[in-house]
């Protein structure tokens, strides 16, 4: 790629940062997109972003489904291009979307994993309580099922976040949103021995900092060590299945629903700005009470 490009990307992601507020993880895979993109357009003989056509972009599209990607997949990279250029027509760098015409394949519905009510016991049992860090753990696991966060909004919460008189927390979404979301009494009593008796103990004689959650050594745990923290839990657990750390999200979101939560206060404990991504959560739901009646009733 030539400079012109080089320095369209880095103000991309610059914008992504500053103005979209994107996680480093949302904001790798656009990286990696546009680098795919980038490669296809040398392959092409294409020296620039602007001289990029609506025929190229279709020839990208069928060059994506001959490498057998899913369809998911297919249309997050057209829909990462078309804000890429949507943001290069917006500073002038190009003169047309060659993708705003490009048509996104319809992904499947895709049902969220989720842990069973005995799965999440299992869990919290995993965590030493007879330990510092097993109880940072516990308190870790208790408020992601206790409020459905995702993991980088966990690891930037702050102490004064917390309101133990209400039981809330002030939770720092995407794109700068902020919500606040309550927490029970598990949570409550486990944060309360966190920060009471392991907090200060994992921070003595280190920088002092106002982060809710440290690691081992004292600094704020970043949402590569939440990830490493709760897959160490599940691994421990001995659970089988793909398992992955946002499951506790689906998890919080499934078990809210399943026991009569209504739809619109799961979408704002969530932080979903839009009611359709809530809604996947009622197929799981559903599949949950198929599942029941047909093994519970006699004429099933």
């Amino acid at each position: 790629m030539n400079k012109f490009s080089d320095e369209s990307v880095y103000s991309f992601i610059e914008y992504l940062q500053i103005e979209k507020n994107y996680s480093e993880y949302t904001i790798g895979f656009y990286k990696k997109d546009i680098e795919q993109f980038s490669l296809f357009m040398n392959a092409q003989g294409i020296d620039s972003f602007k001289s990029v056509e609506y025929f190229d972009a279709r020839l990208y599209v069928t060059d994506l489904y001959s490498q057998k990607l899913a369809r998911a997949s297919v249309a997050r990279k057209i829909s990462c291009l078309r804000s890429f250029y949507k943001f290069l027509l917006r500073e002038k760098l190009v003169k047309e979307n060659p993708f705003v015409l490009v048509i996104q394949p319809k992904a499947g519905v895709r049902l969220p994993n989720f842990f069973y009510e005995e799965e999440m016991r299992i869990l919290f049992e995993a965590c030493d309580n007879s330990t510092l860090l097993g109880k940072r753990n516990l308190a870790l696991l208790e408020l992601l099922y206790a409020t459905g966060i995702r993991v980088s909004e966990c690891s930037n919460i702050l102490i004064k976040d917390l309101d133990f008189d209400f039981a809330t927390i002030l939770v720092k979404g995407k794109g700068r949103k902020e919500r606040y979301v309550p927490f029970g009494s598990f949570a409550y009593d486990a944060l309360q021995g966190y920060i009471s008796g392991v907090r200060d103990e994992l921070m003595k004689g280190k920088q002092q900092h106002n982060y809710l959650f440290v690691n081992s050594r004292g600094g704020p745990l970043t949402p590569r060590g939440v990830r490493y923290i709760l897959s160490n839990i599940i691994e421990s657990a001995s659970l089988t299945g793909k398992i992955h750390p946002h499951m506790l999200r689906h998890t919080f979101a499934t078990h809210l629903l399943n026991n009569g939560a209504d739809m619109r206060t799961v979408q704002e404990l969530l932080g979903h700005a839009h009611l359709s991504s809530t809604q996947v959560y009622t197929h799981v739901t559903k599949e949950h009470l198929r599942k029941t009646y047909l093994n519970h009733h006699p004429r099933a």
